[in-house]
């Protein structure tokens, strides 16, 4: 494949793999590879009574209980924060939404790695943040985060992977200036990237053993012990964060896939299934055995169309959330909005000026503020 050197040089810093973009790139050319090949082939039904289970209130001794348990993990050094910040850095206006305030005077980035800090005072433990960028990120993460780190929350950036645009001939994509055109490949990048740079192996040498992975534009979805305890008393290797369903919502959500719970993206339902039947979806906010994800996982590779300079262009990308059809999961119904609300993403500006009021509020209620 001939590239220009600095694209080469882009590919190569942020982990291209060649061989891998070729092997996709004939299949989709062979149609072995094609949006229709994105939904499930199985039995899908919506989850077990056994699979969902709700995170007690404040204030309730079920609660408690479960705090406790996760302040004695934080204490012993076992929790670590995963936070995810990659993709284009397109929806704010090309700036990097970690950086930008959410908040008067805050980002973003500083008010989750606040939370983590304020968290880990608290219980007096040290939990490390890992914040997962991309190549279109990765620089500025590093600026911004610089200045953030405490010897409670130490922080460390890695990149996610890269890959390249197709046309829909699948032939390489070129933009509007003639170059290829990159893009981070979703979000599932997540456990290659964490074991391509070591963080996952430093992480348990350091006596680490669970992760809270959460994504940076949803600062609801705080550090929290009960939570921790959640995960430990669930006994699964994934516990993953749902809220109740709003009208009109899309998303993955918790199903059954031939008698194993695992989350279920919306384009990946059968055709004819009533996603309304499952009254929960899925909100990317995992707790994650570091033991457990530090291998390869055969995720699968979807389909995704895109607009690029009024283009029809295609990419592949692989989803976090389809590690639960590998290893043994739970799923943790949380409220959705209020004090202890834990689902308030933010994906443009417009959704931000709506959500500004519940984000403070949620702030203040944790400390953070």
């Amino acid at each position: 494949m001939e590239l220009d050197q600095e694209t080469r040089r882009l590919l190569e810093r942020f982990g291209f793999d060649e061989a891998l973009f070729e092997q996709l790139r004939r299949r989709y050319r062979a149609g072995a590879l094609s949006a229709a090949h994105n939904r499930i082939v199985g039995q899908v039904e919506p989850p077990a009574a056994e699979d969902v289970r709700r995170l007690p209130p404040p204030d309730s001794a079920g609660r408690a209980a479960l705090t406790e348990r996760g302040l004695v993990a934080l204490r012993a050094g076992q929790v670590g924060c995963v936070v995810l910040a990659g993709g284009m850095a397109t929806r704010f206006g090309g700036v990097v939404k970690a950086g930008v305030d959410a908040l008067p005077g805050r980002s973003f980035l500083s008010l989750k790695l606040a939370d983590i800090a304020s968290c880990a005072r608290r219980a007096g433990a040290r939990v490390p943040a890992f914040l997962m960028g991309s190549f279109a990120t990765d620089d500025e993460l590093r600026r911004l985060s610089r200045d953030l780190a405490t010897e409670a929350m130490p922080v460390e950036v890695f990149p996610q992977l890269i890959s390249l645009r197709l046309d829909e001939a699948g032939e390489l994509f070129r933009g509007a200036d003639g170059a290829p055109s990159p893009y981070a490949p979703g979000h599932g990048d997540l456990t290659f990237a964490l074991r391509l740079h070591g963080v996952v192996e430093r992480f348990r040498r350091g006596g680490g053993k669970l992760l809270y992975m959460s994504n940076v534009d949803n600062l609801a979805a705080t550090l929290e012990p009960a939570v921790i305890g959640a995960h430990l008393e669930g006994g699964a290797a994934v516990t993953a964060e749902v809220v109740a369903k709003d009208p009109g919502d899309k998303g993955g959500a918790p199903a059954r896939v031939d008698g194993v719970p695992q989350i279920v993206e919306d384009f990946r339902f059968p055709e004819g299934f009533d996603q309304d039947r499952i009254p929960v979806f899925n909100v990317n906010s995992f707790c994650l055995d570091a033991a457990a994800i530090d291998r390869d996982f055969p995720l699968s590779w979807f389909v995704v169309k895109k607009s690029v300079d009024g283009r029809p262009a295609i990419q592949f990308e692989h989803l976090v959330g389809e590690l639960t059809a590998f290893l043994p999961s739970r799923f943790l119904h949380v409220e959705r909005r209020g004090p202890d609300g834990r689902f308030q993403p933010v994906k443009d500006p417009d959704e931000l000026e709506r959500r500004r009021p519940d984000i403070e509020a949620i702030m203040r209620a944790r400390g953070v503020l």
